[in-house]
């Protein structure tokens, strides 16, 4: 005696209609045996589907109990439903429940894809199952391709890739001709010689003849169970299921890569059939990447700037000027002296001194003439204000201190005097009265390192204070303190030299470190506010992401509860939405990348007054793609919890 495969006891159903509970199935006892052949008839409305649903774990049961190979499935979790579903039922759907996105190939193997099955094992059956039904030569043709008998022996086929001991056909031939129908029930007759269990939901007792068994169902209650005997001829020549030769599985659970990358090929298969939705969702992530990326470049190239421009100018260095402040004429002081600077060389933090004095003077070559700047300097000025030369050289110590009359002249000096382009290297030039030769050309990168505006002329200070401004003394000395040394601490060690060598504090100090520390917090802080408003734009991508999946995941309802039919657990549902968020951002992410990389082009032909360069870094394309996969992952989140919470025929019977 065959020994039975599906048990129901006592079973009901029942669903919530407004503040109403409708019984659609009434103590339903039933069994089942492996290896016959059922067919369940009964108008529209008899409860005849929702029995399917329950007989194929679709849905459980309000009440009773219902044993399928042994287990019963009340103990069962929804990852063990799945797991039954995919291995011990196959579907054969009234309205065929095919993939549109998926040729026949794939919709064939989509079940031992849940099951673990190794892609090339579940291609050769899946390939091998076509060839039998006389599908091979249309393997490669998606649902809309394909009739309706061969979209139904696709469905078959789909039925029988992960062996199927049980196949549930609902209204098999609801959707055929009366020729195909027959080929249809020749079919579901083969299944059965091979060792199947086939199952007919139909309300046509011309399909339920077919069966050698007929259970009628009406109102809920089964009314009829009577044997039968068949007119149909079953092909003998048929392989018993025992001994045909099914998909391989592996032992232990499909490892969380293959399912991955499964996931993501699923994931690309769904976007590119909705090509212009996707663009469009991925619009509002390549604006808000390349945002982020384009002002994080603007503040790393604006940071930049003001080091190669202001960090010479001010790094490590402290000055000291006389008065009380600035603001103050300082009328009277004459205290800064040669001494001060012998002093302030000899201590150990110190990396250079320079004293500094300037005045105004007319500055003649030639017919040319101008206004310009004369500063008075030590050798070590190039140093402590990090001025280089284009041409020529710097002050020798024995200069300084012969009184040479030796000048070092600017861009902006050598453009006004020496209009014709000659090299002035070893001319002479006219200050006020004083003539003197020109020994170097500073380079046009130290053009914002000059304290004043305009031509500026450098001088040994010995030389300009007795020639041109008639004095020893200084306006200000600049020091260069050493890298690694405290600044603030050198700033008070000098403060306190010079009060003790002038018996006063008649100077006050600038260190200029603070001012750097300023203009980079400043920027920093700029940046901040920028990156602020752009992630805005991510924030307005990222929501787009989610109501795209979120509609996606209404449109898609179907499909999951094709997937849920033939095995997907909720974690595969779960990991196939998630992974299309997540595929949306990255290649958002990637094309907002590129996007900026354009943007600082454009910003380079546009901006040319000065060196503020748009500058990407690695930290700030890495931070682009990390947006883009925590944005997938958080706006993809909801969606795809929502798409895996869904019952299988719920999903099923939504239009």
């Amino acid at each position: 005696m065959l020994k039975p495969i599906l048990q129901l006891k006592h079973v009901g159903k029942e669903f919530a209609v407004g503040d109403q509970r409708i019984a659609v199935l009434n103590d339903i006892n039933l069994t089942i045996h492996a290896a016959t052949m059922v067919a369940i008839v009964g108008a529209s409305g008899s409860g005849k589907s929702t029995l399917m649903n329950i007989l194929g774990c679709l849905d459980r049961p309000s009440s009773g109990q219902y044993i399928a190979g042994g287990r019963d499935t009340e103990l069962l979790s929804s990852d063990e439903l799945a797991r039954m579903r995919c291995k011990y039922f196959g579907f054969v759907f009234q309205r065929y429940h095919l993939l549109p996105t998926l040729s026949a190939l794939e919709n064939v193997e989509t079940p031992a894809i849940y099951a673990g099955t190794p892609s090339h094992e579940r291609l050769a059956a899946a390939s091998k199952l076509l060839d039998r039904l006389g599908l091979g030569d249309r393997a490669d043709h998606r649902p809309n391709q394909l009739s309706g008998g061969q979209q139904q022996r696709v469905g078959i086929a789909r039925a029988m890739m992960n062996g199927g001991k049980v196949i549930l056909a609902d209204e098999p031939t609801g959707a055929l001709d009366s020729e195909t129908g027959q080929e249809m029930m020749q079919l579901l007759l083969d299944l059965h010689a091979q060792g199947h269990t086939v199952i007919i939901v139909t309300h046509d007792m011309n399909v339920a003849s077919y069966a050698e068994r007929i259970i009628e169902i009406r109102d809920g209650r089964i009314v009829g169970d009577r044997a039968n005997k068949r007119p149909a001829s079953i092909n003998s020549s048929a392989t018993p299921a025992s001994r045909r030769r099914r998909p391989k599985t592996p032992p232990a659970a499909w490892s969380g890569l293959k399912r991955l990358g499964e996931a993501f090929k699923m994931a690309r298969l769904a976007l590119v059939s909705q090509r212009l939705r996707t663009a469009l969702t991925m619009l509002g992530i390549i604006i808000g990447i390349a945002s982020v990326v384009s002002i994080e470049a603007i503040g790393e190239g604006g940071q930049r700037h003001i080091r190669e421009t202001i960090g010479p100018l001010v790094s490590n260095r402290i000055e000291l000027r006389k008065g009380a402040g600035w603001g103050d004429p300082a009328p009277g002081i004459q205290t800064m002296l040669p001494g001060d600077i012998d002093s302030i060389r000899e201590q150990a933090y110190v990396h250079s001194v320079t004293p500094m004095t300037m005045a105004n003077f007319t500055v003649r070559y030639g017919n040319a003439n101008t206004n310009g700047t004369v500063t008075g300097v030590g050798e070590e000025f190039f140093a402590v204000r990090g001025v280089t030369l284009s041409k020529g050289r710097a002050f020798r110590e024995d200069e300084i201190q012969r009184q040479s009359q030796v000048v070092v002249i600017d861009q902006e000096a050598r453009k006004e005097l020496f209009r014709s382009g000659e090299d002035p290297i070893g001319k002479n030039i006219i200050i006020g009265i004083v003539p003197c030769t020109v020994i170097g050309v500073t380079s046009q990168k130290s053009k914002d390192l000059f304290s004043a505006s305009g031509p500026n002329i450098l001088m040994p200070y010995t030389t300009a204070g007795i020639r041109l401004f008639g004095q020893q003394h200084f306006d200000s000395i600049t020091v260069r303190i050493k890298e690694g040394q405290n600044s603030h601490l050198a700033e008070k060690n000098l403060a306190t030299l010079l009060s003790y060598r002038h018996g006063a504090k008649d100077f006050f100090t600038n260190n200029m470190d603070s001012l750097a520390q300023a203009y980079e917090q400043t920027t920093r802080s700029i940046s901040l506010m920028l990156s602020l408003v752009a992630s805005i734009a991510l924030m307005v991508g990222g929501i787009g992401v989610m109501n795209i999946m979120l509609v996606s995941v209404t449109e898609r309802t179907r499909e999951i509860g094709i997937r849920m039919a033939v095995g997907a657990r909720r974690s595969d549902i779960m990991k196939q939405f998630l992974v299309e968020a997540i595929v949306i951002c990255l290649i958002g992410g990637l094309l907002g990348i590129v996007v900026s990389f354009l943007a600082g082009y454009v910003f380079s032909l546009f901006v040319t007054v000065t060196k503020w360069k748009m500058v990407m870094t690695w930290g700030s394309i890495f931070l682009a793609f990390g947006c883009s996969t925590l944005i997938g992952v958080t706006f993809g989140f909801l969606p795809a919890r929502k798409a895996s919470l869904l019952h299988p025929h719920d999903a099923l019977s939504r239009d």
